[in-house]
């Protein structure tokens, strides 16, 4: 069921108990750090464990399961979000389902812990990010934040790699394979959103780039489908100039959850080309102007 059409507290309680059970149900125990046990049953969280870590009563949580007509607090829709490691979008989601305002807009998604944004700043010079399955970049390091575009300029909404492969200039400038990205990407968003059709979030992307992008109205009209997987791309860098790398994803979780994207150098060229990159970024928040290639 979707929001879209439908009115009234009832409607919009049953897609609340809808969307907590999907965010349930794809996490495993080991990621949020518990011991999984045997004989489980359950896909993903069972109910007593997500009331667990986010500190809530067990019959209050399930009655947010049920539906129930009880009022949800901000407090709790925060403590919610955490322990289901929800990314800004799905957050934004969950809030506006319940009705609340969120008393921390903007909050960094669970997913990028503080070990994680250690290894992504230990990883540089090699580009490094975190994204989810709807290709949004969730962080990155100063390499990374260089690469194709400066995205610390972006706002957040347009921090994402189908949207700047097919609406930005400076990152399409950046790509040398750009109508094969394209349909790559589509590709993968179409399979993977198979698990998320009545999701609006990833709705509203799509009519997004179809009201932005003929390229991406043309490639997403052939229903392809593409299964993850890295392979060697080749990056003209506005600043040190043409950069070769193998592209891998590491998943931090579930396949369809968010992953680890590196892209390491396949050359010595391009291990120097990314040491000098990330020496333009370091000088340039230390005031020093930066000189492209």
């Amino acid at each position: 069921m979707s929001i879209e059409g439908t009115t009234g507290p009832d409607a919009r309680r049953r897609e609340l108990a809808a969307f907590l059970r999907s965010r349930r149900e794809r996490i495993t125990p080991e990621q949020v750090g518990l011991v999984p046990g045997r004989g489980r049953r359950t896909p993903g969280l069972r109910r007593e464990e997500v009331a667990q870590l986010s500190a809530v009563g067990v019959t209050w949580y399930t009655w947010i399961e049920q539906a129930r007509d009880i009022q949800v607090s901000p407090q709790v829709l925060d403590a919610l979000a955490g322990a289901l490691l929800l990314d800004p979008t799905e957050r934004a989601h969950l809030f506006a389902l319940a009705g609340r305002p969120d008393p921390r807009p903007g909050t960094p998604s669970p997913a990028v812990t503080p070990a994680v944004r250690a290894l992504l700043d230990q990883l540089e010079p090699v580009p490094a990010a975190v994204q989810n399955s709807r290709f949004d970049l969730l962080a990155h390091n100063r390499t990374f934040g260089r690469l194709f575009r400066d995205l610390d300029a972006l706002p957040p909404e347009d921090r994402n790699t189908l949207w700047l492969a097919c609406t930005d200039p400076e990152f399409r400038a950046a790509v040398t394979d750009l109508p094969e990205l394209i349909a790559l990407l589509a590709g993968k968003l179409r399979a993977q959103m198979a698990e998320h059709l009545a999701e609006p979030a990833w709705k509203r992307l799509v009519h997004r780039l179809e009201a932005a992008s003929p390229e991406f109205r043309e490639v997403w009209a052939r229903h392809d489908v593409v299964a993850p997987g890295g392979r060697t791309k080749v990056i003209r860098n506005a600043l040190v100039g043409p950069l070769r790398f193998d592209h891998t994803n590491l998943w931090l979780g579930p396949a369809a959850g968010p992953v680890l994207v590196t892209y390491v150098p396949l050359d010595e060229e391009t291990r120097a080309g990314c040491a000098r990159l990330l020496d333009l970024v370091v000088g340039e928040q230390a005031g020093r102007p930066l000189a492209a290639a």
